[in-house]
């Protein structure tokens, strides 16, 4: 549309740059995307869950596994036909929540397991 209204009122070079401009906007907002989707990463401890994530502003989370108090895997529509899913884990505290998405709903299923035995394990009476 405003390519349109560029071109109606101007010349065919600045419906072009119009374009050019919107192009641009789609490939850098896919490369962002596509880093953040690449910057989330998570290591199991033998006491805690480490989740990390972020492009511009890195975040650590720490989850100690005796603090936990459930682990649940989503899929929305769109994640089932992608086939992943997000596992989210749910502490007392709201800023230890940590969330990781887009893993294939295989492994998620398997973390959210080892993730629950863990937190029985050691549990800090909650």
């Amino acid at each position: 549309m405003g390519a349109f209204i560029v071109w109606r009122n101007g010349t065919v070079v600045a419906a072009s740059m119009w374009v050019a401009a919107v192009v641009l906007g789609v490939i850098l907002t896919w490369v962002v995307a596509e880093l953040d989707r690449r910057a989330y990463g998570y290591v199991e401890r033998g006491d805690d869950l480490i989740v990390t994530h972020g492009v511009l502003v890195r975040r650590l989370i720490v989850v100690p596994y005796g603090r936990m108090q459930f682990v649940d895997v989503t899929a929305g529509l769109l994640e089932r036909w992608m086939g992943v899913a997000t596992v989210r884990m749910h502490t007392a505290a709201a800023a230890t929540d940590a969330t990781i998405p887009g893993l294939p709903t295989a492994e998620a299923a398997l973390l959210r397991d080892r993730l629950a035995q863990k937190g029985e394990e050691r549990s800090m009476g909650l």
